[in-house]
């Protein structure tokens, strides 16, 4: 069983990103970075933190927006709109999930989708569904194929389960994977909760992909004896055992699952510190296009 290392495997892009910003900054552009934040959950805050920490690392120009939850719909907007037309931002990201009262999707459509670097716009959604590579696909999914191709995983002709629907990861993963090149050309199937047999379904995957946000749902008995298991859950669970009284499990239940595959993402450690990585990638890409 190999141990897929995401954290070395994002330091590997992370190095990749810090020469293309040094050899922008020689033309005199510095990828601008635009993070906005409503509310305290603390998830969100770290997840910033560490998005800005990256960033500037990376000699990037990053900008936190913090914002009370009782912010307004229109005041949020508003705080886009800028950003929108900020020529020092290149790329905008507004942190997901927002206090109830904001209609999400409204703020994501506001955003300049050449600005998009979560790719959850509707502009990018359809490039990415019509194969138009100047898409911005979302960071997770990203890194997840990132993940397989640093691997060495061929995904062409590979069958894929993607167990989950959502559009942060489930959906735009199964079009990059089904996609023609480099870590595409798979057969893929999106199974959910509502598949019959979920089980019988897993069991028939080379590659498995969980991101169904519950906590070490996939057991041994949902995976075939020499798969590759990508782990996109995030879960804390109790645990009487850790000083904090708690810990981060992933999707799948790790213990069990691990002996029977060929390749395994930890949690934490493996697809987390790829979507980072990832966001400082487009974040680049944007610049780029932008100094066109």
């Amino acid at each position: 069983m190999h141990l897929i290392d995401g954290k070395a495997i994002a330091a590997k892009i992370n190095a990749e990103s810090r020469a293309a910003v040094a050899e922008l900054q020689s033309r005199g552009i510095t990828p601008g970075l635009a993070v906005v934040l409503v509310g305290q959950d603390p998830a969100s805050q770290a997840y910033v933190r560490s998005k800005d920490k990256t960033a500037k690392e990376l000699g990037l120009h990053s900008v936190k927006h913090e914002l009370p939850a009782d912010t307004t719909q229109e005041a949020l907007v508003a705080v886009v709109e800028s950003l929108n037309a900020d020529p020092l931002i290149h790329a905008i990201l507004v942190q997901s999930p927002p206090p109830p009262h904001i209609d999400e999707r409204a703020v994501v459509e506001a955003i300049d989708p050449r600005k998009d670097v979560d790719g959850f716009h509707p502009m990018n959604v359809g490039k990415l569904a019509l194969g138009d590579a100047d898409a911005f696909v979302p960071c997770t999914p990203l890194g997840c194929q990132r993940l397989l191709i640093e691997s060495g995983i061929e995904t062409r002709g590979a069958r894929v389960v993607v167990l989950g629907r959502s559009m942060i990861v489930g959906k735009p993963l199964a079009l990059l994977l089904s996609a023609k090149g480099p870590g595409g050309d798979a057969t893929v199937t999106i199974a959910h909760s509502r598949t019959r047999d979920l089980a019988a379904v897993c069991r028939e995957a080379d590659i498995l992909i969980a991101a169904i946000g519950q906590p070490e749902f996939v057991k041994a008995d949902m995976v075939r004896e020499g798969a590759v298991v990508i782990d996109v859950g995030i879960n804390r669970v109790a645990d009487p055992s850790s000083p904090k009284g708690s810990k981060l499990v992933g999707d799948v239940a790790f213990a069990e699952v691990a002996p029977k595959c060929r390749a395994i993402t930890p949690v934490p450690g493996g697809v987390g510190p790829m979507t980072i990585a990832m966001l400082m990638h487009n974040t680049i890409a944007s610049a780029r296009r932008w100094a066109v």
